[in-house]
């Protein structure tokens, strides 16, 4: 007997180092991806303009990175916050640890190099060789065009400089181990043709975050497989509200299978209606953390490509209760 404890007890201590060992790899050694390109993004008008019309309305970076004034429906952004950072993404709202979106204007990013940008966008790892957490989809973003990547950085450049520290997030056990393995090299394309309808819009629903958001992940943040756009992913609202977001898959009785490309379009095209007005909010009534305002700034070109493509996507019946 006493030697079968022996041999257990050298067994558990082989097993325990073996755990030390690949908890310090995966905290010490991950993420191990090449170093920041030595990039220097040329601020043309041009870049500018394709960055801001990205970040603002197909990309919505100024979402996560800016402070949206929930009172008024679909949150928009209040007025001299574009870019300071600070929103924080928590175990209340359903995120294993506190996390805050970074200050992105000038004050915040003016130690960054373009090549560091470049990194942090479209891997997730930062300056310092940390990784950040997917709320924002690097992984999505890493797939685009390494040109609208580029825009979007001479875009932050010019914003105005706001002075606003945020503070560092906090991964909760055992999620701040597995953090450090989500980063993976950046594989990008070339942004299709506007002709290539398909192709564009697949491009365009990927990088806008229609798949991120529309698609519901499992206990782990993986997304269900076969249920790519069908919706189901629960997101608080406060005071014990949550919106779930909605099949847009091409299904008759469930998605937009019976929605037609005008109806689509003007969706979104309501809120950017000069008379529109977000109205207030009272408690307990629908609100939803979609960005209608920004998105509502899309091309029409850009919306109609969108549709088609998921016009294209396998129809999943998937009811959906979007407040309760």
């Amino acid at each position: 007997m006493k030697k079968i404890l022996t041999v257990l007890g050298w067994v558990i201590g082989v097993v325990l180092v073996m755990l030390l060992s690949g908890l310090a790899y995966v905290s010490l050694a991950l993420p191990d991806l090449d170093d920041a390109p030595a990039l220097q993004v040329e601020a043309t008008p041009e870049r500018i303009a394709n960055g801001a019309y990205l970040a603002n309305h197909v990309l919505v970076c100024v979402d996560c990175h800016s402070k949206r004034d929930f009172s008024l429906f679909a949150g928009p952004v209040v007025p001299g916050t574009l870019g300071q950072g600070g929103e924080v993404f928590n175990e209340d709202l359903g995120f294993p640890g506190t996390f805050y979106s970074k200050n992105i204007t000038p004050y915040g990013i003016k130690d960054w190099t373009d090549g560091e940008l470049f990194r942090v966008i479209t891997t997730g790892v930062t300056k310092d060789g940390t990784a950040i957490f997917p709320v924002m989809p690097y992984t999505h973003y890493g797939h685009m065009d390494p040109e609208d990547i580029k825009d979007v950085i001479a875009y932050l450049r010019t914003l105005s400089p706001i002075p606003n520290d945020v503070p560092k997030s906090e991964a909760s056990f055992p999620f701040n181990f597995i953090l450090n393995t989500i980063p993976v090299e950046a594989t990008p394309v070339t942004r299709p043709p506007l002709d290539d309808t398909l192709a564009y819009g697949r491009y365009l629903a990927f990088s806008a975050g229609c798949f991120e958001c529309h698609t519901k992940p499992d206990a782990q943040g993986k997304k269900l497989p076969g249920m790519d756009f069908a919706g189901g992913w629960e997101m608080s609202v406060g005071n014990g509200h949550v919106v779930t977001t909605a099949n847009i898959t091409p299904d008759p009785e469930t998605g937009i299978g019976n929605w037609t490309e005008e109806v689509f379009v003007s969706r979104f095209k309501a809120y950017a209606d000069s008379s529109y007005s977000p109205e207030p909010v009272v408690p307990g009534a629908f609100q939803t953390i979609m960005p209608w305002v920004m998105y509502a700034g899309m091309k029409e070109e850009d919306l109609k490509a969108i549709f088609a493509y998921l016009q294209s996507v396998e129809p999943i019946t998937h009811k959906i209760e979007k407040f309760r």
